[in-house]
C-alpha cells in the first residue's frame, strides 16, 4: 500500500481571501508558519459585522465551518490541478500542519471529499485519492449529456437572447483562468458558467445533480498527463460558442458543442 504522503514540495495553498462570512486580516509569514510553502489561515485582529448568512461564534468571531470552508477549496484545487496524487493516501494532521491548522477541518473537508468520490477514507492512516479511469470519465461525460442536452435545447427555444448575453462575463471568466493556465480557477469559473445556464431551467434539483457530476468529471484521472494550455483554451472557448448558438437558437450546433465539451479535458 503507498505510504502515507508527507510531500513537503507541493505547493496547494489556502484561498488568498477569507471565506464567506469570514473576517479579513494580515497574512501570516509563510516563511515561519508551519508547513512553509503553505498559506495558513489567517486569524483577525478586529472583526467586522458578518456577512449575510455568516454565523457568529464566541466573541465575535466566526464558526469553526468558514476555516473547513477555506481547507475544502484548497483540497479542490490542489486535486483539480493534480497536486492530490491519485492512489497516495494523505494524512490529515500532517496536511493540518502544513496548512497551519488543526487536524479537525481538515478531516471534516476530507469526509466532505470523500461523500463527493474524490477520495476514500482509510482507517487509521488517512485519506487516499481515488483513481479514475478513461473508462470513469467517458461514463460521467454520457450521463451529464443525457441529463443536461435536453435542457439545452429546451433552453435554446424559450429564453431569450438577453438572457443569454449576461452569461457572456463568465464564459470570459473562464478564457481568463484558460489564458493564465489557471487549471483550479478554471474549473471553478466552469462550473460557474454551466451552473448559470442550467439555472434558467428553475429546477434545483437538476443544479445540485449536474453539478456534483461536473465536480466528478474534474478530479484527475490515474497517471493522466496534465492537461495542455492550448487544450484549456479551446475548452474555453466552447462557451462562447455555446452561447452564440443558443441566440441563435441552433439546435444542432448546441448538442454537438455540449456533448463535445463534456467528453473534452476541461469539461
Amino acid at each position: 500500500m503507498p505510504p502515507v504522503a508527507t510531500r513537503p514540495e507541493a505547493s496547494f495553498v489556502l484561498p488568498s481571501g477569507p471565506a464567506p462570512g469570514a473576517a479579513s486580516a494580515p497574512t501570516a509569514d509563510a516563511s515561519t508558519a508551519p508547513g512553509a510553502g503553505l498559506s495558513p489561515v489567517r486569524h483577525a485582529t478586529s472583526v467586522p459585522e458578518p456577512a449575510a448568512g455568516a454565523v457568529p461564534g464566541p466573541r465575535g468571531g466566526v464558526r469553526r465551518h468558514s476555516v473547513r470552508g477555506q481547507v475544502l477549496q484548497a483540497l479542490r484545487d490542489a486535486l483539480v490541478g493534480g497536486e492530490l496524487v491519485p492512489g497516495e493516501v494523505y494524512s490529515a494532521p500532517v496536511l493540518a500542519e502544513r496548512f497551519g491548522v488543526s487536524a479537525t477541518p481538515v478531516r471534516e473537508a476530507m469526509q466532505r471529499l470523500a461523500t463527493e468520490g474524490a477520495v476514500d477514507v482509510v482507517p487509521n492512516r488517512g485519506f487516499r485519492v481515488v483513481e479514475r479511469t478513461p473508462r470513469e470519465l467517458a461514463e460521467l461525460a454520457e450521463v451529464r449529456a443525457l441529463i443536461e442536452v435536453p435542457v439545452m435545447l429546451r433552453l435554446a427555444r424559450t429564453v431569450p437572447a438577453d438572457r443569454w448575453a449576461e452569461l457572456r462575463p463568465l464564459a470570459e471568466a473562464t478564457s481568463t483562468a484558460a489564458a493564465r493556465g489557471d487549471r483550479a480557477h478554471y474549473a471553478e469559473a466552469d462550473r460557474a458558467f454551466h451552473r448559470a445556464v442550467l439555472a434558467l431551467a428553475g429546477n434545483t434539483q437538476l443544479l445540485a445533480v449536474a453539478d456534483d457530476l461536473h465536480r466528478r468529471s474534474q478530479w484527475p484521472l490515474t497517471s493522466a498527463p496534465a492537461v495542455r494550455h492550448a487544450d484549456l483554451v479551446a475548452d474555453a472557448a466552447e462557451h462562447t460558442a455555446l452561447l452564440d448558438a443558443l441566440v441563435a437558437q441552433d439546435l444542432t450546433v448546441v448538442r454537438s458543442l455540449v456533448r463535445e465539451h463534456f467528453a473534452g479535458s476541461g469539461g
